[in-house]
């Protein structure tokens, strides 16, 4: 029986707007990007094959990774997206290695841990889904329920299915009673795992309405008519959009929080 082959693909911009040179940024002294590629490098499951590469439009991003992984593809096309990057490099480098799984996973994750993306894989290609990606459970926190930058989703616990993801506090709770099931909603943690004809139709698919309001690609696979999985992940994860988030990353590290 033939293994499952799985290509983990990692965007990394220079020019970040919020953090410019965030891939080289050093956390507790190995920059990003290396530990997020050791991290991805390290996916390891019987009956399958995982390859991981550094996706990058900077010399200086490029230079760096090739110090330590020969891992590393350009792709230099003014593009609006990481997925639009790494749809790009797969038909350009990879699309003839006939891999079942194409997974983004976004270069500013130092904690994503390398079981989780071999779970995302296995829940993926036993499910009929065109697209899966990792959700996490939240208790309370209010504050992040009502944040505009923690993407929220709805979805079936029974099945897996997503049905939206917003920026608003969903699901809305009608009642004010206490729920006797908990107070929980889920996190999306924007990590993607596509088949290839689904990342194809994704990236040739101009943007739809639902998207542009809410400023979510992943909006534009549910417009198209694409189906999204979800898996739940325990782990913590931190993405690192602003400098200050390094600290938060390193208390993880050294087991601080």
């Amino acid at each position: 029986m033939s293994k499952k082959r799985v290509l983990i693909l990692i965007p990394a911009r220079f020019a970040s707007t919020r953090f410019p040179g965030k891939p080289l940024a050093t956390i507790l002294g190995l920059s990003m990007i290396q530990r997020v590629l050791t991290n991805c490098s390290q996916a390891h499951a019987v009956g399958y094959e995982f390859e991981a590469y550094v996706v990058t439009d900077d010399q200086k991003v490029e230079d760096h990774v090739k110090t330590f992984s020969p891992n590393v593809v350009r792709v230099d096309d003014d593009v609006i997206s990481g997925t639009l990057r790494i749809e790009l490099a797969y038909q350009r480098f990879f699309q003839h290695k006939n891999f079942d799984l194409v997974i983004n996973v976004q270069g500013d994750e130092p904690l994503l841990e390398s079981d989780d993306l071999v779970r995302l894989a296995q829940f993926h290609l036993e499910s009929p889904f065109d697209i899966t990606t990792l959700v996490k459970k939240q208790w309370g926190l209010e504050s992040d329920f009502l944040d505009p930058n923690k993407v929220k989703v709805a979805m079936s616990e029974e099945t897996g299915r997503a049905f939206y993801f917003s920026r608003a506090s969903i699901p809305y709770k009608r009642d004010t009673t206490p729920d006797p099931a908990g107070d929980y909603w889920f996190l999306h943690i924007g990590v993607y795992s596509y088949r290839p004809k689904a990342l194809l139709a994704f990236a040739t698919h101009k943007e739809t309405r639902l998207e542009n309001k809410e400023k979510l690609e992943q909006l534009r696979a549910l417009e198209i008519g694409l189906s999204i999985g979800a898996r739940e992940t325990e782990s913590v994860v931190i993405g690192v959009d602003v400098p200050h988030d390094i600290k938060r990353v390193e208390e993880v590290l050294n087991g601080k929080s």
